[in-house]
């Protein structure tokens, strides 16, 4: 993408984003599109990673690798505990207690001054080039080389994400989001493997969060505002929910209708939103869904 974006009036840093917000949009896919759980509060673990890396980078030791593994790392405790205490509810409870916790987050790192930057955000920090001991990768002065090394960790996710869900494991969320109580009489331990979804769902939300800071080379508490959430969800609708690739090209349209409308007007979102609408009434399985409508 970084040799023809220029041609139809993009650039390397929007290819990067779509690829970012892409893997987080199909980190919520996950559990949603094939758990069938609702989460508003995966902006949590998105903006926990994206954290993890500033602040690493900033107070601990000047390391990409070592930054976006702390992310990832706390992303994931952090789901942990959450889902241990919410797995049992369903439905909009469940959604809702997301979002509380996902608001706790957000204001801790909103009032927590001295060490999130607060609403000034975490500044003072940048990507470092990745040392791989005979050579180093430069990702602060080539975004082509950053496009590709994001590219590199999307793949890595991507397929490990399809190798879960074509796994045992992954049909039996299939079949806990078909019927959940018919799972249950089977014998399934449904709240084990609701758990468990919601935990790998949100390690890749928080590598996405960690590219994400330093795509940007910023962090703030807007990253973990329930708000983003409600942006992943809705580019997993618009691609197609219940599809593995829909996310993504649902990530695509919102980060390329964002980019060019707001170039134009302020109020992009009515355009994203109208958009949106469009699709769940008309379109309910998706950008996706339409393309494979059309395929004989």
């Amino acid at each position: 993408m970084p040799y023809w974006m220029g041609a139809v009036g993009g650039y390397t840093g929007l290819a990067t984003r779509v690829l970012v917000l892409g893997l987080a949009a199909m980190s919520v896919n996950f559990l949603l599109g094939f758990t069938g759980v609702l989460s508003f509060g995966h902006a949590a673990y998105f903006g926990l990673g994206a954290y993890g890396v500033g602040l690493v980078i900033k107070y601990v030791a000047p390391s990409t690798p070592l930054g976006i593994l702390v992310g990832v790392l706390v992303g994931t405790i952090a789901a942990a505990m959450v889902g241990a205490l919410i797995v049992k509810l369903r439905g909009i409870y469940f959604a809702m207690v997301t979002i509380a916790f996902g608001q706790m987050f957000y204001f801790i790192a909103f009032r927590w001054n001295t060490v999130t930057g607060g609403d000034d955000g975490l500044t003072g920090w940048r990507r470092v080039p990745i040392d791989l001991g005979l050579t180093k990768i430069d990702i602060v002065s080539s975004g082509v080389t950053f496009y590709y090394v994001v590219l590199a960790l999307f793949a890595v996710s991507v397929g490990i994400m399809a190798l879960i869900l074509r796994s045992p494991f992954g049909r039996t969320l299939l079949a806990i989001r078909e019927n959940e109580r018919r799972a249950r009489f089977l014998g399934i331990p449904v709240e084990r493997h609701i758990l468990i979804a919601f935990v790998i769902s949100a390690v890749f939300a928080s590598l996405a969060g960690g590219l994400y800071a330093l795509l940007n080379n910023f962090v703030d508490p807007r990253s973990l505002h329930w708000t983003v959430s409600g942006n992943f969800v809705i580019m997993a609708v618009i691609g197609g929910m219940r599809s593995f690739w829909g996310p993504l090209i649902g990530a695509a349209i919102f980060v390329v209708l964002q980019d060019y409308v707001s170039s134009y007007t302020q109020n992009w979102l009515f355009f994203i939103g109208l958009f949106f609408v469009l699709i769940v009434l008309f379109f309910p399985r998706g950008v996706l869904g339409i393309i494979r409508r059309r395929q004989p």
